[in-house]
């Protein structure tokens, strides 16, 4: 196994291409979620395809298409954002760029920005249903839908672990019920 992230893709890279044009095959994974989707991975994929070496793709679990199927909001358009910006300014501004959209949006994020995000978003979206999918695919999957305020209220005491995705719903107004 050969590491490559965001802070060695500069040097793995290039190896990588190297032992790839030399013969070698590589597997792409990634430890949540899809290589090359809200992933580092898609550089690598950039730089083989640019020299001319075929990447084959494998489907197998994508944490963004697994939520919305089991979200249960339309998703016959949807935006998928991936991881929004770090700073609250920039996160809002995405927002309510996002939310002049009208559609279903998909985000990931990370659990220690999950309740600031979630804060965000009921700032921009106010009470619309929102859909929040841990570790999905993996062994301690769940599902919790409910407003921005009512999630981060029923996961502010608990705490969240592992990968995040949420999808927000602008076309409409959550449940009465709390964050199940």
């Amino acid at each position: 196994m050969i590491s490559y992230f965001e802070h060695n893709q500069a040097r793995r890279g290039p190896e990588l291409l190297r032992r790839l044009q030399g013969g070698a095959r590589i597997a792409l994974v990634t430890d949540a979620g899809t290589p090359g989707v809200s992933d580092p991975g898609f550089r690598l994929v950039r730089l083989c395809r640019d020299a001319g070496v075929p990447v084959v793709p494998i489907p197998g679990a994508s944490a963004l298409i697994a939520a919305l199927s089991a979200a249960g909001i339309p998703a016959d358009r949807f935006v998928f954002e991936g991881f929004l910006p770090v700073k609250p300014g920039r996160r809002l501004t995405r927002l309510r760029e996002l939310g002049a959209l009208e559609r279903p949006v998909v985000l990931y994020e990370s659990p220690h920005r999950l309740l600031a995000t979630l804060e965000a978003i009921e700032a921009v979206f106010g009470e619309a249903e929102v859909v929040l999918a841990r570790e999905v695919t993996k062994r301690f999957e769940e599902f919790r839908r409910g407003t921005a305020g009512s999630l981060r209220t029923a996961l502010a005491a608990a705490g969240v672990r592992g990968e995040v995705t949420l999808v927000v719903n602008p076309r409409e107004t959550a449940p009465a019920t709390l964050a199940e």
